[in-house]
């Protein structure tokens, strides 16, 4: 297996590097008749191009302009496979021939060499935060075919570096800097991340993603739940640490009397749940979080090894971000959407859904 396929219906597969030549994938499994162009993926990967950050942001810049190359046809998919490129543009690969042999500490250096005794030094290679890219604009493609049921996916950031917010305006976050769901705390993080970055260190956070008005009955009863196959999507994503579903953690220290969610005539009258009951979506908003580890390139001495096991130190140069917030929020909405997708098109391929 080579982990690079996600779905069972709809398929995303991707591929490239991070100081390779471009990146891409193929989609395969979307339906014929989607309003579909090159604007539609572009204005999705416009939101996590480098420069994007605010002062969390690298200084790398990549216009990441999209090349769709199969499966439209007068701006309408076709059900076909549909190809995309994504060039790179501003890679410079001699920022880590100095550290060619030494594993970074936090980065996946180590683990990659473990498993095949050989690893692209450059960025990370495959295992580099640009490799998410390509999700992105598959992710863009999902959105498509969710917009078309009614379904709306939103990312918005509820953490950055310890500081919660006070409220949670989701749908004002999609233009707030930071995608924050608090108009009212974006100065106090960039306070955070102007402190911490005159340090050389790095920031996490914790990103919410909701979907809205997603239909009842999505989701299978055993192995396949809804919240499994989402929290499967989202801890694919490299920097994220956890994943938790409406109440999430806190379900742990409740009361089964507080996290139920009562039902009226109307219907729910909480969501603690997040969307998603017995492993199917319940009709309210699905709720999901992500919590997200700092950078781990940062610009402090730190202990490692080198290729043959000799203990040395070491200090990462080149251009990375202070957070991967709010860049990685694109991504994890595209990790809902693709997920979203392709539950709704394995339920129908089932027979139990018009």
């Amino acid at each position: 297996m080579s982990g690079n396929i996600l779905g069972t219906v709809f398929r995303l597969t991707t591929f490239g590097e991070s100081h390779g030549p471009g990146l891409g994938g193929v989609v395969d499994g979307c339906p014929a008749g989607i309003p579909l162009d090159e604007s539609m993926l572009q204005a999705e990967l416009d939101r996590r191009k480098p420069g994007q950050g605010g002062l969390a942001s690298t200084a790398r810049q990549e216009s990441d302009r999209v090349t769709i190359l199969s499966g439209v046809f007068e701006g309408k998919t076709t059900g076909t496979s549909i190809g995309f490129t994504i060039p790179n543009t501003d890679h410079r690969s001699n920022d880590y021939s100095a550290i060619k042999d030494v594993f970074r500490p936090g980065h996946a250096d180590y683990s990659f060499n473990a498993k095949f005794g050989f690893r692209d030094y450059r960025g990370g290679g495959r295992s580099s935060g640009r490799e998410t890219v390509s999700r992105v604009a598959g992710g863009a493609i999902a959105q498509e075919v969710l917009r078309r049921e009614g379904i709306a996916v939103y990312a918005s950031t509820v953490e950055l570096g310890g500081i919660p917010v006070n409220a949670n305006d989701f749908e004002g976050a999609q233009t707030r800097p930071y995608f924050s769901a608090d108009p009212d705390i974006v100065d106090d993080w960039n306070d955070r991340i102007k402190a911490v970055k005159s340090q050389g260190d790095t920031l996490g956070g914790v990103v919410e993603v909701r979907a809205t008005s997603v239909p009842a009955g999505l989701g299978e009863p055993v192995f396949d739940k809804l919240d499994a196959r989402l929290a499967y999507a989202l801890m694919s994503v490299g920097a994220v640490k956890g994943v938790e579903i409406g109440s999430g953690m806190n379900a742990s220290c409740s009361l089964g009397s507080l996290n139920n969610d009562p039902i009226g005539p109307d219907g729910f009258l909480s969501n603690n749940a997040g969307g998603i009951l017995g492993g199917i979506s319940s009709g309210q908003d699905i709720v999901a979080r992500a919590f997200i580890k700092p950078i781990p390139s940062i610009a402090q001495t730190q202990g490692t090894v080198n290729s043959d096991g000799s203990a040395t130190s070491i200090t990462i140069g080149g251009r990375h971000d202070i957070a991967a917030i709010p860049r990685i929020n694109p991504v994890l909405k595209a990790m809902m959407a693709l997920t979203l997708v392709d539950m709704l098109l394995l339920d129908r391929r089932l027979g139990m859904r018009d």
